[in-house]
């Protein structure tokens, strides 16, 4: 169990399913051997970094609906055959490789506050019009889901959140109200970005990146 989570460096619902053990049964493992939380972890060492931090009232709005998280993660393509965490950093080094411009990926991700379930797309860009239509279909979602309505939608201060026509009108379609965060403070989507920077694609020596754009997946965290 300690070897897979220094391997892996997940959480209990993954190594739960790697090693056939309840996860219940993983955490008390971890917490007997005094194994730290990821959250206070190196993501790429697995060395603790900070000292643990708790408070006994937890962030959440009271009814799913009441606020929606959104953002956009941005994600290098891998080139096809692995990047250098396959192949070291040594890899990519002649001239036609360093020339090359294979872009970037932007996770677009939704999370409501309450229940922290989560939607997330993954498109070619972060413009205007795709935050917007990424809004509508997010909360079409949600109301798959049982969250019938989204009465405020807050994301950080991007100028395609606060300046654009088009994504203040998808949010005015959904009857809902605006925010932004404050800077430095980040919420449950940065969490959710810090996994997925982990986790993309396929693990993190992956060969190459999705083949298909505007793929769509969807999440519950506890």
């Amino acid at each position: 169990m300690l070897d897979a989570r220094r391997t892996h460096r997940r959480g209990p619902d993954f190594l739960a399913a790697e090693t056939g053990v309840p996860p219940r049964t993983v955490s008390r493992i971890l917490r007997r051997h005094q194994i730290p939380h990821l959250a206070s972890c190196d993501p790429l060492t697995g060395q603790p970094i900070r000292a643990e931090r708790r408070s006994p009232a937890r962030y959440e709005h009271d009814r799913p609906g009441d606020l929606v998280h959104i953002d956009v993660k941005k994600i290098g393509r891998i080139p096809d055959g692995g990047g250098w965490r396959a192949h070291g950093r040594e890899a990519g080094k002649t001239y036609a490789q360093k020339q090359a411009r294979i872009g970037y990926d932007y996770v677009h991700a939704a999370v409501d506050d309450h229940s922290r379930l989560a939607y997330a797309e993954i498109h070619a860009d972060e413009k205007a019009d795709t935050c917007a239509g990424f809004l509508t279909r997010a909360a079409e979602f949600f109301a798959a889901h049982g969250i019938g309505r989204i009465e405020r939608v807050i994301t950080d201060n991007a100028w395609t959140y606060r300046k654009s026509t088009a994504f203040r009108q998808a949010v005015a379609d959904l009857g809902a109200e605006q925010r932004f965060i404050r800077p430095h403070c980040p919420g449950p989507m940065a969490r959710s970005n810090a996994s997925t920077a982990l986790c993309k694609p396929s693990g993190p020596t992956a060969r190459c990146s999705p083949a298909t754009p505007n793929a769509t997946t969807h999440w519950r965290r506890g």
